[in-house]
């Protein structure tokens, strides 16, 4: 519940999160929920933060990260998956899945502090940032994991979108296939565009296509991956649908903006809040994050986040290849 000895920690991070947001488009169009991620961790570390501003600072990084992902839900449309032809969308199905098994299993041998595996190859699997952000307060309250795990996937996304089109171009794979490559393998929507695009007009119209599958399957995932990691919690089958209420609230907005037109001017401002509120809460979480554990902790994450996308590529791909030789 916000009370009084909530505002001054709560209007510190609004007024640096406002100012990371803004700041990112006068830095070229930086990841602002990055930079706020950034910005939290390095005022967070080399300025002593008052404690008056840790309860407000804690309600922020939990309460607004929730209200984030309802905002974000907006622009999420089931619709996309209809693009998609069926063989397209059974490949998407098979890599999320197999990827948050594989998550599951890999990240207790990878020895991954916390949570912060399931974070990572949840992010991987799906959206990058967004993804994090929406199944984060249902499986952890440490604020740490998720700041570690939203560094790593936005790295390994960026490491993606860079190197992805050199290696298809090397590779001489053809349009088609390099579009699902890109699509399905690549973190955020930035990313995929980025590359996708980098490589020709027909490789991003698909791998954006192929992208937008993979962001509208985010409610279904949460679900899936919530039971995955709940599933030895509970011996009542009822007790897997006891999620959250901002998961039950984000699941019934997917649904009304799927199923309803709403104005484009609608969907627009809440994906702005949506942004806005997220840089806000990802700033508040930095504030909580220290150097050591960034340090300690983010060296096995990022090793599992090479790894996990490595395997994501090789499941992409495999499937690419299958499919084109039944259809050959």
């Amino acid at each position: 519940m916000f009370s009084k000895t909530n505002l001054s920690g709560f209007l510190f991070s609004v007024l640096l999160g406002l100012l990371a947001y803004f700041s990112s488009a006068l830095l070229g169009g930086a990841n602002a929920i990055l930079l706020g991620l950034f910005a939290g961790i390095f005022i967070g570390n080399i300025f002593k933060i008052p404690s008056p501003l840790s309860a407000g600072i804690g309600f922020t990084s939990s309460k607004l990260l929730e209200i984030s992902i309802i905002f974000l839900a907006f622009n999420i449309n089931l619709k996309h998956m209809s693009g998609l032809g069926w063989q397209s969308f059974i490949l998407i199905i098979i890599m999320i899945i197999s990827l948050l098994l594989i998550t599951l299993y890999l990240s207790k041998k990878f020895s991954c502090p916390g949570s912060t595996g399931w974070l990572v190859g949840f992010g991987t699997a799906i959206c990058g940032s967004s993804a994090i952000a929406a199944i984060a307060p249902s499986i952890t309250k440490n604020k740490e994991d998720i700041g570690i795990a939203l560094a790593v996937v936005n790295f390994m996304g960026s490491i993606g979108m860079i190197a992805l089109p050199f290696v298809l171009k090397i590779l001489s794979v053809d349009e088609i296939s390099s579009g699902l490559l890109v699509g399905g393998t690549l973190h955020s929507v930035g990313n995929v565009a980025g590359a996708g695009y980098a490589m020709g007009g027909s490789v991003g119209e698909t791998a954006i296509t192929i992208k937008l599958a993979r962001v509208a399957l985010l409610s279904p995932a949460l679900i899936f991956f919530s039971f995955l990691i709940k599933r030895k919690e509970t011996s009542n089958w009822k007790s897997h649908f006891k999620l959250p209420l901002y998961l039950w609230a984000f699941i019934a907005v997917t649904v009304f903006t799927s199923t309803i037109p709403l104005p484009s001017v609608l969907l627009s401002s809440m994906d702005t809040l949506g942004k806005i509120t997220l840089t806000i809460a990802m700033t508040a979480i930095g504030l909580k994050v220290s150097f050591r554990e960034l340090y300690s902790s983010g060296k096995k994450a990022l090793g599992f986040g090479v790894v996990i996308f490595i395997i994501q590529l090789l499941i992409v791909g495999l499937g690419i290849y299958l499919l084109s030789l039944i259809y050959l």
